[in-house]
């Protein structure tokens, strides 16, 4: 059986897109293919991934230069076993009757932020992803 993650914010050019970045090397590097499926999205997409965001997980060896922010939508919400959230409400995201489990991360927004600032982001990111997939590879 397939689970399914799906790291939502609301413009998904920044921190959701940090944690796909990471689940992605998560599922590579633990043999999960066949287990994880992986979504992102975003309620209101942005244009662009942020130029910071780029920069920074660079830093770590990971190109997200050629993402694109997208809208998740209400049906790969609603397949999902998993929504995280990254500080945004989950209210306009989970649908009523949604049987899947909800946590919101509460990370502050990498838009316009220091490089300083993002690393920290990132990190507390990639942390909490590598703990998510402790949790469920347990």
């Amino acid at each position: 059986m397939t689970t399914t993650l799906a790291f939502v914010c609301v413009q998904n050019a920044g921190r959701s897109q940090m944690a796909t970045a990471f689940a992605e090397r998560e599922v590579a590097e633990r043999d999960l293919d066949e287990e994880i499926e992986l979504v992102t999205g975003g309620t209101d997409p942005a244009e662009h991934v942020h130029e910071e965001v780029v920069a920074t997980m660079d830093d770590v060896g990971i190109d997200l230069s050629d993402r694109e922010p997208r809208e998740v939508t209400f049906e790969e919400i609603q397949r999902a076993d998993y929504v995280i959230t990254m500080g945004c409400s989950a209210d306009d995201v989970c649908p009523a009757g949604w049987a899947g489990e909800n946590r919101d991360w509460g990370l502050p927004d990498p838009d316009g932020k220091s490089s300083e600032e993002v690393a920290e982001i990132r990190d507390e990111i990639e942390a909490r992803v590598r703990d998510l997939f402790d949790e469920l590879t347990q």
